[in-house]
């Protein structure tokens, strides 16, 4: 991505991104790893990141590129930002501290690469069903499901929105 479309200097290919991460954990920070598609951002993001990044020292955030999000199945007009603006939003959260966008259906290339110290997913995940999980607990690290907050979704956005148009 050129520099212009990274104003917060926090948007990484995996290679860059892996010596950040082996960096850090050479410094003994803790690095956590979340990912996801993150669309409209809402509050119930906001609360799920906050946690994710009081779990360790860096957050970093795997995001969904435009043809996973499509091969995901969340719907016709999904993603309703394009994978740069979403990385650009992202990378302006104080908590999150670098991201990489990704293409494939699942995260689990960042996460062998990466092999962060915690591994965090939202709480409609149970662990043994997180992708890289196996791959983190193996290499000395925790998994962790975040409490779901009630309430809040992309999807019941996107249906607000065209109900009111």
């Amino acid at each position: 991505m050129p520099a212009d479309r990274d104003p917060f200097g926090k948007i990484f290919e995996l290679t860059t991104l892996q010596q950040k991460v082996d960096q850090w954990q050479r410094e003994g920070l803790k690095v956590v790893f979340t990912n996801g598609v993150f669309d409209l951002l809402h509050p119930g993001h906001m609360i799920y990141l906050q946690e994710a990044a009081e779990l360790g020292d860096r957050l970093v955030v795997g995001l969904n590129s435009d043809a996973s999000v499509k091969r995901l199945g969340k719907g016709s007009n999904r993603p309703i930002n394009s994978e740069q603006d979403r990385a650009i939003v992202m990378s302006a959260l104080r908590m999150v501290d670098a991201l990489c966008i990704f293409d494939q259906d699942t995260p689990l290339k960042l996460i062998q690469t990466l092999l962060p110290d915690v591994l965090v997913k939202g709480g409609d995940y149970r662990i043994e069903d997180i992708v890289g999980a196996k791959e983190v607990m193996e290499s000395g690290g925790n998994v962790k499901s975040l409490q779901f907050v009630e309430g809040y979704s992309t999807t019941s956005i996107e249906q607000k929105i065209k109900s009111t148009s």
